[in-house]
């Protein structure tokens, strides 16, 4: 224990890839950082980094000594919150990842509610489209929609979501609208590209009826970010899909108009990520319950917005999943 702040700093370089990053965030000079870098190689009688003067690289032992240190740290962390789970405070950092799109346009505006309520939290925010690695990047809760395939993590379903075909009233008024899915070859497409690739295969189901559309790379304006797709179609370059929840702001102002509504884009029901064996600290287990509630109130709100009929249990009811493989 004597050592334990040279371990957090060792932890934190190495998450950074830079140990004056990692310094500054402990509150230590350049000078400062370094040498206490140097007392715990030292100690160990290992060298934990190749350091030159532009990159910091884990060694295999630095790698090995990484992972014992985070997890003995997660467990003293996991141990205080527990102490303050039994004082019923409500405070601390909660470290939240989110898609872009979401983030910006919903979730920030909720957590400044959540802080009216409970004025002793403070927030990380993270946004990215694609899953965050919760152990690596210490978050606490991640918000996403589907099902990630991770055995380590607990999900809780948030509320269902249903992804439209959407595109700006002044494109549709200087192209028309599709007539069923296949007529979209004569319009212009945004595609979304995630970390398994760039989606462009399109199927719509209406009934019993199929259909799949292939949207041609060399034609579509393609992005891996939610926001600038969102953003494109807004300014009228093409047509995009795009979940309810990141557009039910520009829905309501007519800033985008659904197109085929009566066809059905696989859905991808919104969820909340934690770790299955970490303990759930106060501040996070609050938040969680209180986004739950907002999603539960604004959910029928959106489906009607949209004129849709009930997606399956309201989400609350249905409990938690543990993923698995192969789910």
């Amino acid at each position: 224990m004597d050592n334990l702040g040279d371990i957090r700093l060792f932890v934190e370089a190495a998450q950074h890839g830079s140990l004056s990053a990692a310094g500054r965030k402990m509150g230590l000079t350049p000078a400062a950082a370094s040498a206490r870098l140097a007392k715990l190689e030292a100690g160990l009688k290992a060298r934990l980094f190749e350091r030159t003067t532009r990159q910091l690289r884990l060694t295999d032992e630095g790698r090995l000594y990484l992972n014992c240190c985070r997890q003995a740290l997660q467990s003293l962390d996991d141990a205080k919150a527990a102490l303050q789970a039994g004082q019923g405070v409500v405070r601390g950092k909660v470290r939240v990842s989110a898609t872009s799109d979401f983030g910006r346009n919903l979730l920030m505006h909720w957590l400044d509610e959540f802080n009216a309520l409970y004025p002793e939290v403070t927030f990380a925010l993270t946004l990215s489209d694609s899953l965050s690695n919760l152990v690596q990047e210490d978050i606490d809760l991640a918000i996403r929609f589907g099902v990630p395939q991770d055995s380590s993590l607990v999900a809780r379903k948030l509320a269902p979501n249903r992804r439209v075909l959407c595109a700006s009233p002044e494109y549709i008024a200087r192209k028309g609208e599709p007539k069923d899915p296949f007529d979209l070859a004569n319009f212009d497409c945004i595609v979304l590209s995630t970390g398994s690739g760039p989606v462009n295969e399109w199927r719509f189901t209406r009934g019993d009826e199929v259909q799949q559309y292939t949207v041609p790379f060399e034609t579509a304006r393609e992005t891996n970010d939610g926001a600038v797709a969102r953003e494109w179609a807004l300014r009228g370059y093409g047509i995009a899909i795009k979940s309810m929840w990141d557009v039910q702001a520009d829905l309501r102002a007519d800033g985008l108009k659904i197109l085929l509504p009566e066809w059905r884009y696989p859905h991808a029901p919104l969820h909340a990520l934690y770790h299955r064996n970490r303990f759930m600290a106060p501040r996070v287990r609050v938040l969680l319950d209180f986004l739950s509630e907002r999603f539960a109130q604004v959910s029928d709100e959106l489906e009607s917005l949209l004129g849709l009929p009930p997606d399956g249990p309201r989400a609350g009811t249905g409990g938690q999943t543990v993923f698995g493989e192969g789910l």
